[in-house]
């Protein structure tokens, strides 16, 4: 039996725990925030010796870095992995470099001149998308309709900036994508496992709402996925060189981009997979443990 350390304990630990135990994988969590950590080996909660594998580095660095060093295993998705995906910008500017279809975006390095920002809002014809960097779940992404929308907003990402502890200090102006239809793709060691159309209700779209998380009470459906978006999420998922990643495709008027990327997927339930998904992750699995 091999030992899976998994950090979060949420859909994804409870979805995983039955399948990948028939698989000769056992799930048990591990966990490193929101709690008070014992740094010494004879006094910390878990070992070296209780893990054979970690399934997704830690979202936080700093627990990350303590997860790191208590456990001393090797993870399907590691810290290079998550760092990658979690900065939109330079993902998308991998990608656009490799010939894939992105949203056309600006970078923006807070504190920077209004002007420059401004300049940024117009070639993108508003409405935009103003996003920060890093976050993930939606968190603060806003649609702007007009030039002083966006430099309200800007100012408000400026009052939040201006605090020394704050981390990421950066944001994206993007392309609004009209009535685009939001697929989240799932590649695994390179290959199409499923994916979901994430779908708002009559009522919500009525409301003026636009995004299509799940966290957000978006609905996430199985769908069937045109071949030419499955090879697309295989290509990103290439390009980036991450095992296990969800890759967001927005279909719009225009064509397909990809939009996001997270090598922290939440694990959906089985119907949402093509066959043998489970077979697949306990193999990744095994063969992170044996790389050790």
């Amino acid at each position: 039996m091999v030992d899976l350390a998994v950090v979060n304990r949420a859909e994804t630990f409870e979805r995983m725990q039955s399948p990948l135990a028939e698989r000769g994988v056992s799930v048990h969590h591990v966990q490193v925030k929101e709690r008070t950590l014992a740094l010494s080996p004879e006094t910390a909660p878990f070992s070296a010796d209780q893990f054979d594998a970690g399934f997704v580095y830690p979202g936080r660095m700093m627990e990350g870095g303590v997860a790191d060093a208590l456990l001393d295993v090797p993870w399907v998705n590691g810290r290079d992995a998550v760092l990658t995906s979690r900065n939109k910008a330079g993902v998308l500017a991998r990608l656009e470099r490799a010939g894939l279809p992105v949203p056309q975006s600006v970078y923006v390095s807070n504190p920077a001149d209004e002007s420059a920002v401004a300049e940024a809002v117009e070639s993108l014809d508003p409405p935009v998308v103003l996003k920060p960097n890093s976050t993930t779940r939606g968190i603060g992404v806003a649609k702007v309709p007009d030039l002083d929308s966006a430099l309200g907003v800007t100012d408000y990402l400026d009052l939040v900036h201006d605090f020394r502890a704050t981390g990421d200090r950066s944001y994206l102006v993007q392309e609004f994508v009209p009535d685009a239809r939001d697929y989240r793709v799932m590649v695994l060691d390179g290959e199409y496992v499923g994916a979901v159309e994430r779908q708002l209700s009559d009522a919500d779209r009525e409301a003026g709402r636009w995004k299509h998380n799940a966290h957000r009470g978006a609905e996430a459906t199985p769908v069937d996925l045109d071949p030419e978006y499955r090879r697309l999420a295989e290509r990103v998922a290439d390009e980036l060189d991450i095992r296990f990643l969800g890759v967001d495709l927005l279909v719009g008027p225009d064509g397909v981009v990809v939009n996001e990327t997270n090598a922290r997927p939440t694990i959906d339930d089985a119907a949402k997979y093509e066959d043998g998904f489970w077979d697949r992750l306990a193999g990744a699995v095994r063969e992170t443990a044996d790389a050790a």
